[in-house]
């Protein structure tokens, strides 16, 4: 099963939800892969700390191998050479790297969109992956959305939120029509959500009466968070009986409970 955490939106928390969703898969016995492809590399450092990869073992490097083949080479370098064990058991990531942004426009005027796809269709022997995006629909997160069965949207409760996601509804709809019909949206995440206050449950509320895929889980605020980033260790090794970390695992228990 492969999950891409996307919105076009930026700060909704997309590396903090892909980590801890893995971290949680992971620590119940699935050899779980998280893939960065967003440049920023928040998710290679929430879950490698301070080891900077280098860039001949990163997605760079692999989309790099895309762009060097010729017509006599033996064929594309896999992603396994790439991929690196984390701290964590049965956890595994595939880093990015800043090398990854001026390869942008030559792998879209090539066309490898769907590298990425063919190259986890021949991965063996990870039966969770997690896939990391930028906050822009360019290059990389087609190229995440094409290799998915389903997508995760993290959503912050406000006004400015709800019409930037209409327009990522669209765009996913047409990702799916013309490169990948097995493509679903997963669900909506309510995340940063203060039960309390007004505006957070009126735009859940919203979207609900719209027939949108608002996922029951919603996720609190809370600086352990942060806490967990700094530490480089996600919130299940963290802090295991936070509010937090059993709201990621009711998350992570409803998702898997829709997908069987």
């Amino acid at each position: 099963m492969r999950r891409v955490i996307f919105n076009q939106k930026g700060g909704v928390g997309k590396s903090t939800i892909t980590c801890n969703l893995a971290a949680i898969s992971a620590a119940e016995g699935k050899k779980t892969l998280v893939i960065d492809m967003d440049i920023q590399g928040n998710s290679t450092h929430y879950l490698l700390g301070d080891k900077v990869p280098d860039p001949d073992a990163t997605l760079a490097h692999f989309f790099k191998e895309t762009l060097s083949l010729n017509p006599f080479s033996k064929g594309q370098e896999g992603l396994d050479d790439n991929i690196h064990a984390t701290p964590f058991p049965n956890l595994y990531v595939l880093p990015s790297h800043p090398e990854m942004e001026p390869l942008q426009g030559r792998l879209e005027s090539r066309y490898k969109i769907y590298k990425l796809r063919e190259a986890l269709d021949q991965l063996q022997g990870y039966e969770r992956v997690y896939i990391d995006t930028p906050p822009i629909l360019n290059f990389f997160s087609r190229s995440a959305l094409i290799a998915s069965h389903a997508c995760l949207i993290p959503f912050d409760c406000d006004q400015f939120s709800r019409d930037a996601l209409y327009t990522l509804l669209a765009a996913i709809a047409e990702i799916k029509a013309d490169h990948n019909n097995g493509l679903q949206i997963e669900g909506i995440i309510a995340n940063q959500y203060q039960g309390r206050a007004t505006l957070p449950r009126q735009m859940v509320n919203a979207l609900l009466s719209e027939g949108q895929p608002v996922l029951k889980t919603k996720l609190s605020p809370s600086v352990k968070v942060r806490e967990s980033h700094s530490e480089s260790r996600p919130l299940i090794h963290y802090a295991p009986d936070h509010k937090l970390t059993k709201e990621f695992k009711a998350l992570h228990k409803e998702i898997h409970k829709k997908q069987a």
